[in-house]
């Protein structure tokens, strides 16, 4: 039993009841069918939903809260953020990132995907596009930023290329970008982050210009 008191309404006051709907934040509610996933309520029964993506040998599917100790150990792996932040992310810094990707798929519409081996249902990494209003120039405003963070144990395996080729498929279906002479979709790599860079090429990412994000160097890319 709850020991929340909950104060009578004031004389005259008016309540509205809902008769055929439960409490929950529908404006934020997101049905987002394409042909590359299905709709799959994946966010805790919050009302959110984010589509299920397969390839051939990965699953895309939305965050959970029992994802937090793969996500935290795969952040905290300087190997894996030397260039991406470049340095180890803390298990606060881990779940404030991940409250960000479930507000993104409830406010954006799209947003960062767990991508799991489907033989053995094992975490992989991240992937996923985001807003993140970054104080950046040339402006990302308005186009969709793909991102992606793999776990050490899966580097080399193609899985990231696997999983943007299949992400993009999706978006460029569901996602409507702003009109911008940088295209449909962005995404920005440390000069040194070769693996990165090879993966943007494949996908079909041209660079655009070489800039800096927080003092570091920085290449965007467009598509």
């Amino acid at each position: 039993m709850s020991d929340l008191k909950v104060r009578p309404p004031k004389k005259g006051a008016h309540i509205h009841r809902s008769q055929d709907r439960p409490l929950q934040m529908r404006e934020a509610r997101c049905r987002l069918v394409g042909e590359a996933g299905r709709v799959m309520p994946s966010l805790a029964g919050r009302g959110v939903e984010v589509p299920v993506i397969e390839t051939e040998r990965l699953r895309l599917r939305g965050p959970r809260p029992e994802d937090f100790a793969d996500c935290a150990a795969m952040w905290a792996d300087p190997e894996v953020t030397r260039y991406v932040g470049g340095k180890p992310l803390t298990g606060e810094d881990v779940w404030g990132r991940m409250l960000r990707g479930v507000g993104h798929w409830a406010w954006r519409g799209f947003g960062y995907w767990v991508m799991e081996e489907k033989a053995t249902g094992s975490f992989a990494g991240e992937m996923g596009f985001s807003d993140w209003k970054r104080e950046i120039e040339p402006s990302l405003r308005g186009v969709p930023e793909l991102g992606w963070v793999l776990a050490r144990r899966v580097h080399g395996k193609g899985y990231a290329t696997e999983s943007a080729r299949a992400a993009i498929a999706w978006g460029d279906a569901n996602i409507r970008a702003a009109h911008s002479v940088l295209g449909k979709t962005v995404c920005i790599i440390h000069p040194e982050h070769v693996r990165s860079i090879r993966v943007a090429e494949k996908c079909g990412f041209l660079e655009v210009q070489r800039t800096t994000y927080k003092g570091e160097p920085t290449i965007l890319f467009a598509r």
